[in-house]
């Protein structure tokens, strides 16, 4: 089952990558983001990508660059996350053939992510948007536009986001932190996973 959810690792080293995503992927998340203020993000994704790129989908996120669009299709990535709208960032991902999730938080940024061919957008961050903000802006959205939470989301408050609109979430700091340990991880992954299920069903 491939689920709406992004493991987002921020932090993470080479010689951590594949015992986290290995868990990842066991716990049932197939998405999983290396954002590139990481030490050597590159390496990780070139990693992560060799051991897991038929099970899972590897992507980068706080790509600001159209050059470290093309730095992480090198390195293997297959999806690209940012924390606004670049127009550069979208046509690079495009001319590399690599799926775009722009943050974004305006009416006016969603539709002009929309428009430069963003695969989903990442409300970011969510809790600035909140649950009011959400329904309305999904108001005027396309039905199938996807809408992914990102900043201030758990499996504490998946049911709300959903009900509200939401499409699926990107989770950080609350499912990985350097020097977690990896058991850890898979825990709470497992946890996650069994709360969206759940809640995805529910509504």
């Amino acid at each position: 089952m491939s689920r709406n959810l992004i493991a987002i690792l921020r932090g993470i080293r080479p010689d951590e990558a594949e015992a986290v995503t290995a868990a990842l992927i066991e716990a049932g998340i197939t998405r999983i983001e290396v954002p590139l203020n990481s030490p050597d993000p590159l390496s990780s994704i070139a990693l992560m990508a060799r051991a897991f790129g038929k099970d899972a989908e590897i992507g980068a996120g706080t790509v600001l660059t159209g050059d470290s669009v093309h730095a992480v299709a090198d390195a293997g990535g297959r999806f690209i996350v940012a924390p606004n709208f670049n127009p550069d960032v979208m046509r690079e991902s495009a001319r590399r053939g690599l799926d775009a999730y722009p943050g974004v938080l305006t009416p006016t940024e969603c539709f002009a992510a929309l428009a430069a061919g963003a695969k989903a957008l990442k409300v970011f961050p969510a809790c600035m948007m909140g649950l009011e903000g959400l329904k309305a802006i999904r108001a005027v959205l396309s039905p199938d536009t996807q809408v992914l939470m990102v900043g201030g989301v758990d499996d504490g408050n998946f049911g709300q986001w959903l009900a509200a609109g939401a499409n699926g979430f990107g989770i950080g700091s609350a499912l990985y932190r350097p020097g977690k340990p990896v058991a850890d991880v898979a825990t709470d992954a497992a946890r996650m996973v069994a709360t969206y299920d759940r809640e995805v069903t529910r509504c």
